[in-house]
């Protein structure tokens, strides 16, 4: 993702994905590209921002109405199958951590 999502108003929330990957591909591309399209549909979905450096250290933020919808796209199965993948396969570490932005600003 190259761009700043267009957030609402405060209050809403942010699901921070912080992860080392493993060596080689193995699907990660394709199958990310899928998750952003899929959460994209979800109820509550406001957004995403992704950069991953070149030493395999990445952060992905996606921007939800509520925690309720978190919930419910932490349980979609489709994403429960790359959650899994993602375990096995492509990344060494991995932190996942979940807030409420109160304010916010933009330039």
């Amino acid at each position: 993702m190259s761009k700043i999502s267009k957030t609402p108003e405060t209050p809403y929330c942010a699901v921070v994905f912080t992860s080392e990957r493993t060596e080689g591909d193995n699907g990660y591309e394709e199958m990310g590209e899928k998750m952003v399209r899929l959460a994209s549909q979800q109820p509550g979905f406001l957004g995403v921002e992704s950069v991953r450096g070149e030493d395999g250290l990445g952060i992905t933020v996606s921007y939800w109405n509520s925690l309720e919808a978190i919930k419910n796209w932490k349980q979609n199965t489709e994403h429960k199958i790359a959650q899994d993948k993602g375990k096995k396969v492509w990344y060494k570490t991995f932190a996942t951590r979940v807030s409420k932005l109160e304010r916010d600003s933009f330039f």
